[in-house]
């Protein structure tokens, strides 16, 4: 359990300290020098029933509000500090503002100094600590008068403290292991240190972790919890964990970072946000407003985009999107703080909402209610909303990963929802029931309607299929709805297209007949290079016209693709040249290859090479890069199996 100090400076917050847990937070030769805290101070206080409470002491100097909120963001319960002789002061706003845009609603405020005060000097200045308090998230918290050299007090607040600890209980830790980093350092003879407060599940010595963004990985090699030698540290303890592993040393470690869960490691530097701008801002703010985010320890550059409204008022709460100069690492609904770029006061705060926030198209309908069910507390009831909301379709191990869930709570929610899974790699691309029976419906009905306008095509091209229906799928999940069971039977692919089993086109027996003839002359040996319409018609002895014609239609049925004008090649072959360029880039270090290594394997010219690959281009199946291309996954299967010949 983790009391954190807030107050003005010269409050007398690290003696309070000192006199609760016997403890000097002060660590720094400058702050003994000076005689005021600068950086985060620690001390920790074992009670008689084992619980120990560990307290974070912050310094008081407005120019160190930043390292303040670094220690305020990990905190369980607040402990402001207001003197006597000076009452309420300008950091004792700040801090209390910055507490309150934190959520922090449990806490104690020690009235210091209480024995250099008369009494009516102490009810005074506890009328205005209740002024200040008023409407905030300490509202109606306790005044408790304490003087740290006479003791007075001092007692009567530790036992408050440990009764708040013990009412309070201990965090959940069915999440995965997130600690924030505010300290590190090295230890003679045990190597790397870093310190910092675990925001959400265990860690055991041994565990694989990485540090975030960075993705440096680690092994714990040892940990203390509460300043004791343990075995496992959990939400809401004060743990310091010995990190080693290939590349790890102090430099590579910064105040800010977060060291987590492997699978949690996803940084970001986009943020949908809800921003509440506090009321003592004497300007409402625009697009584009420049500030300084500070989330759990780490401080960042940022930009303001409003997602309603073209500016917002001091005291208003509205939608933002928080666009980082650099990447950090966070979990949706964690809470920050902005300050002004200049560092002088703090402007507004609030929750993280979602971490993977698009660039373009923020204002539609359809992210208002993304972010409307992102701002869900309970994950069960915000998936749901999110199956519910436009595209209908949402990525379940993203969603547990932005919310660090365990495995055990996803399989929950799962369990639950009995949604339909898509699983794409590390995706999880899932659809409610209702809305798959939906689609399944929607899908057979557009199929019908296209095939009664186009009888003379193939099929309704599958991108094309794709976008027209709701759930849009990702291209990956709907070439696997395509193949689901509730499917079997009701559609036929074909290639890049998409048709009802009962929709087929026929060949004349003419044009079979002339089929016949033209197939072989496109396989074997010359499958890679086939003749034009003019060298078939040549062969065969046939008007060009006639050959060209047959082939537009074979086009049609699937059996055949014109790569370029007159050239075409077999549907099989097509399927046989996407495997090939597939295994010429799984070859390569970075997973593309040239037009040469093409040619080459398939023993073709230049020219023919290039068309090919300028084909799948279109296609989609390879992304072209100046003179690299590499493949799209999902779309390997798109020229295969071709139909067989009628």
């Amino acid at each position: 359990m983790i009391v954190g100090t807030a107050g003005h400076i010269d409050h007398g917050k690290t003696a309070l300290v000192r006199a609760l847990t016997g403890v000097d937070g002060d660590r720094l030769k400058e702050e003994k020098a000076r005689g005021i805290t600068i950086d985060l101070g620690f001390a920790y206080l074992p009670l008689q029933d084992g619980l120990i409470l560990g307290f974070i002491d912050v310094p008081g100097h407005e120019r160190f509000v930043h390292t303040m909120v670094a220690g305020a963001s990990g905190i369980d319960i607040a402990l402001l500090v207001v003197a006597a002789d000076d009452g309420v002061m300008p950091q004792t706003l700040e801090h209390l503002a910055i507490l309150d845009l934190l959520q922090i609603g449990r806490g104690l405020i020690a009235l210091t100094k209480a024995d250099l005060a008369t009494p009516e000097r102490l009810l005074d200045v506890s009328a205005q600590i209740r002024e200040a308090i008023a409407g905030t998230t300490l509202e109606g918290v306790d005044i408790l008068p304490v003087s740290s050299a006479t003791g007075q007090g001092i007692e009567a607040l530790r036992e408050r403290l440990a009764a708040e600890a013990r009412r309070l209980g201990e965090r959940a830790d069915d999440g995965r292991f997130r600690l924030a980093v505010d300290r590190v350092f090295i230890l003679a003879g045990i190597g790397v240190v870093v310190t910092g407060t675990v925001l959400s599940g265990a860690v055991c010595v041994k565990d694989q972790v990485l540090l975030s963004p960075s993705g440096l990985s680690a092994r714990v090699r040892s940990l203390h919890a509460q300043n004791r030698e343990v075995t496992q540290g959990r939400a809401g303890d004060r743990c310091a964990l010995n990190l080693a592993g290939e590349g790890m040393a102090k430099d590579a470690i910064h105040r800010g970072d977060m060291v987590v869960d492997p699978f949690l490691h996803a940084p970001t530097d986009r943020i949908d946000a809800r921003l509440h701008l506090v009321p003592g801002e004497s300007r409402p703010i625009g697009q584009w407003f420049p500030a300084r985010l500070h989330h759990a320890a780490a401080e960042v550059g940022a930009r303001i985009v409003l997602l309603e409204g073209e500016q917002l008022l001091p005291g208003r709460t509205a939608d933002v999107q928080l666009v980082l100069s650099r990447p950090i690492a966070a979990s949706a609904l964690d809470r920050f703080v902005l300050r002004d770029v200049s560092a002088q006061r703090t402007i507004g705060g609030g929750q993280l909402l979602d971490l993977r926030a698009p660039s373009r198209q923020r204002r539609t309908a359809e992210r208002v209610a993304q972010r409307v069910a992102l701002s869900i507390v309970d994950p069960l009831k915000a998936f749901a909303a999110l199956l519910d909301a436009p595209p209908f379709a949402w990525d379940l191990s993203a969603f547990a990963r932005d919310r660090a869930l365990s495995a055990a709570k996803l399989d929950d929610i799962v369990a639950a929802l009995s949604p339909v899974v898509f699983p794409i790699g590390e995706e999880r691309i899932a659809v409610s029931q209702a809305h798959w029976q939906r689609f399944a419906a929607d899908l057979a009905d557009r199929l019908q309607a296209f095939h009664a306008a186009n009888p003379d095509l193939q099929g309704m091209g599958r991108e094309k299929l794709r976008l027209a229906l709701q759930p849009r799928l990702p291209a990956a999940a709907f070439a696997l709805a395509l193949q689901h069971a509730d499917l079997a039977g009701r559609v036929v692919r074909d290639g890049a297209f998409v048709r009802l089993p009962s929709h087929s086109l026929q060949l004349s027996p003419q044009r079979e007949a002339l089929w016949r003839a033209i197939a072989p002359l496109l396989g074997d040996d010359l499958r890679f290079r086939p003749p034009r319409v003019r060298d078939i018609a040549g062969t065969l002895a046939r008007p060009e016209q006639d050959i060209r014609q047959l082939m537009k239609f074979a086009a049609r049925l699937g059996l055949v693709d014109e790569v370029a004008h007159d050239h075409f090649f077999l549907r099989a072959t097509m399927h046989e040249m996407v495997l090939i360029a597939a295994d010429i880039a799984a070859q390569a270090a970075d997973g593309r290859f040239t037009a040469a290594q093409f040619r080459d394997r398939i023993e073709s010219g230049r020219k023919v090479a290039i068309q090919i690959l300028e084909f799948f281009d279109r296609q989609g199946v390879t992304l072209n890069h100046g003179t690299l291309r590499r493949m799209q996954a999902r779309y390997l299967d798109l020229f295969g199996p071709g139909p067989s010949l009628p």
